[in-house]
């Protein structure tokens, strides 16, 4: 779920360094800052160095390497993240690399808000207006940046504004299902039939994270986590069929952010955020509760919007 923009002049960066974002306001593109030590934060319920809690068998390391299947694409495989500016890049978190792709021209006045990515490398772009009145889907091209000239969905009243993410329907399966939730009201978890356009709500969140809004990212793996905006910000996962948290860690290191996005990726969370300036990479490993803050600093533009395919490693590249 995004909001702002801030220019980026392109390119590539080979220093520091699953979907969806969120923001409050734009800038332009430099190497971060890259390599810093861990700052430990403080975990709530369920987290500490169980990340086992969170994904089991998969935050150890023990799980399949790819998302679901080897009949993915490389290009399928990356995160993506996208500025207040349209710009759209790639990211490989294990190598801290951003490469330019493309400016996003789709056909309409709204702002770039948040993304998510299928497993056809297809990015959906959620655009709203600034009063949360208006909001639209659309497919985006992760080869070229080139955008479809009608919106994939028009949203429904309360659920302009999104944060989203694919998950698999099954443990190591191809079929995917695309959840968003609201984050201008407090309706929950919904679903999008990427066929069809149609949303349907499937319940609100829960415990103390009830009334929240959330950017999504989901895994091969068949779960779905929320990256919550609270003081202080959490991670935790959501059940599927009711909207429900639970496993929540709360991340004390991490600023509460005016723009932010959010991924997983071979076995890592990685947390976009940024107040006032550009934005920040941060990295939460569930396998042992750490907290990088310093992954990436200053990266030199403003990421509203993250995505990451179910094709992504859930695992630990080996």
């Amino acid at each position: 779920m995004a909001v702002t923009p801030l220019r980026v002049l392109s390119v590539l960066a080979l220093l520091g360094a699953v979907a969806c974002s969120a923001e409050s306001s734009r800038n332009e593109f430099s190497s971060g800052s890259g390599s810093g030590g861990d700052g430990a934060g403080n975990t709530g319920p369920g987290s500490g160095g169980a990340g086992g809690d969170l994904f089991g068998s998969t935050a150890s390391g023990t799980g399949t390497n790819t998302g679901s299947g080897d009949n993915c694409s490389e290009a399928a495989k990356l995160v993506y993240v996208l500025s207040d500016e349209n710009e759209l890049y790639s990211f490989k978190p294990d190598t801290k690399q951003f490469t330019f792709i493309g400016y996003i021209d789709c056909p309409t006045a709204l702002s770039p808000n948040s993304m998510a990515v299928d497993r056809n490398a297809v990015a959906w772009v959620n655009y709203v207006d600034g009063f949360d009145s208006q909001g639209a889907l659309f497919r985006v091209s992760t080869e070229d940046a080139s955008c479809e000239p009608t919106p994939a969905a028009t949203l429904p009243s309360g659920w302009e504004r999104l944060g989203m993410g694919f998950s698999t329907d099954v443990a190591g399966g191809e079929e995917e299902t695309l959840y968003v939730a609201a984050t201008a009201s407090s309706a929950g978890l919904a679903r999008i039939d990427t066929n069809t356009g149609t949303l349907s709500p499937i319940g609100p969140f829960s415990g103390s994270l009830a009334g929240q809004s959330a950017e999504l990212t989901g895994t091969g793996d068949g779960t779905l986590f929320g990256f919550f905006t609270t003081s202080p910000v959490q991670v935790a996962q959501i059940d599927k069929t009711t909207g429900a948290t639970s496993n929540s860690a709360a991340l004390s290191t991490v600023p509460v952010p005016s723009a932010w996005a959010f991924s997983f990726w071979g076995g890592d969370f990685y947390l976009y955020t940024a107040s006032l300036g550009t934005s920040n990479v941060n990295r939460y490993r569930p396998s042992d509760g750490s907290v990088d803050t310093a992954y990436m600093t200053s990266i030199g533009f403003r990421i509203v919007g993250a995505g990451v395919s179910t094709c992504a490693p859930v695992a630990p590249p080996q």
